[in-house]
């Protein structure tokens, strides 16, 4: 049994993985009581990532069952702490995949709690209070109020959902390298799934020129009439990659199968920096030549802080940018992850939680 605290009263329906099995069921548990800090969301869409499937199945073997996923959060503020004055009933809010931190280190003073080393995550984490965290994959949930974000009202809340983690994530590098209001750069995005189609639109929405990197001739069309991409290169192809070297001064690099990230490097031009975002299960291949004799740098990157993912939101209200979803229901939510495990999605699976499919 879960680790639960006295004041965790509240009864509240959703789903998770109660072995190694990969898959969810229905679940019954408790939610802590609304406190002076928090708010209380009823929660109508939850994104599904990769890093779900990852904690169901114990990949990493740190996952703690059972296991309620979920850190793409959007819904509706039903209750709100007296201390809380940024939010108000009805409000339309997000949660992404942070859930408290020590909020004393020098990270956290300066907003980059997301680096804090006692950072605790939306599930799957140990909570202030001693117990754990549980995820979107359910009706409603109690957060922290410093760790919510607004959703701008001309985004849907469901195409959203994503951005609280593969949005933001991606963001985060193109904020880190000064792209976000540099435009004129030229913009590598290795592979185009989950994270990599919104780095395309953001890419294209910080006027840079982007290139798509990719192991499938198959989504070029997709890439440039769809995404709006420049250019793109077969990685598998030794003449495009030939061809494309010393082309780029900016790569982010999303792809979570082990890959050597050599060829990738010399598309770089001297000084450039490659982005890497994934997080293969096995060590990724990093040759020192490509790296060396351009100067390269090769840096990493997580999902954002609190104050960055507002950030990004607003950035996405302005220019309209959400993820290209397919909406299921959570009877689904199995044959989802089934389908996500062989990347069978465009691009980014959000479940209706609620079962409104509303306009929000």
């Amino acid at each position: 049994m879960a680790q639960t605290t006295p004041n965790h009263t509240q009864t509240v329906s959703g789903w998770a993985a109660l072995d190694s099995s990969g898959k969810v069921v229905p679940y019954t548990f408790k939610r802590r009581e609304n406190g002076v800090n928090d708010v209380t969301i009823e929660i109508m869409y939850c994104g599904i990532c990769h890093t779900d499937l990852h904690f169901a199945k114990n990949d990493w073997g740190i996952s703690m069952y059972p296991v309620v996923p979920g850190h793409e959060i959007t819904g509706i503020i039903t209750k709100v702490g007296s201390n809380v004055n940024k939010f108000k009933l009805g409000d339309r809010v997000g949660v992404g995949c942070l859930a408290a931190s020590c909020l004393e280190c020098d990270f956290c003073k300066s907003s980059h709690e997301n680096y804090c080393d006692q950072i605790q995550l939306t599930y799957n984490g140990i909570f202030w209070d001693g117990s754990i965290t549980y995820g979107g994959y359910s009706k409603f949930l109690v957060a922290d109020h410093r760790y919510v974000v607004r959703i701008p009202e001309n985004l849907p809340m469901d195409a959203t959902a994503p951005l609280l983690c593969a949005g933001i994530t991606v963001f985060s590098a193109f904020k880190d390298s000064n792209l976000v209001d540099t435009p004129g750069k030229r913009v590598g995005v290795v592979g185009l799934g989950g994270l990599g189609h919104v780095a395309v639109k953001f890419g294209k929405a910080f006027r840079h020129h982007v290139t798509v990197i990719s192991t499938s001739p198959s989504k070029e069309k997709e890439a440039r009439e769809r995404l709006g991409a420049d250019d793109f290169i077969v990685s598998t192809n030794a003449q495009e990659l030939q061809a494309a070297r010393r082309t780029l001064d900016f790569i982010v690099d999303t792809v979570s199968a082990k890959h050597s990230l050599g060829p990738t490097l010399e598309l770089l031009k001297v000084n450039g920096t490659l982005a890497v975002v994934c997080a293969p299960d096995q060590p990724m291949e990093l040759p020192a030549f490509p790296l060396i004799f351009g100067k390269r740098s090769v840096r990493g990157s997580m999902t954002g802080s609190t104050k960055e993912t507002q950030e990004m939101l607003d950035v996405c209200g302005k220019h309209n940018i959400t993820c290209d979803i397919e909406l299921v229901k959570t009877d689904n939510i199995n044959e989802a992850w089934d389908r996500l495990a062989r990347n069978d999605v465009r691009y980014r699976f959000v479940i209706d939680i609620a079962g409104k499919s509303s306009n929000l």
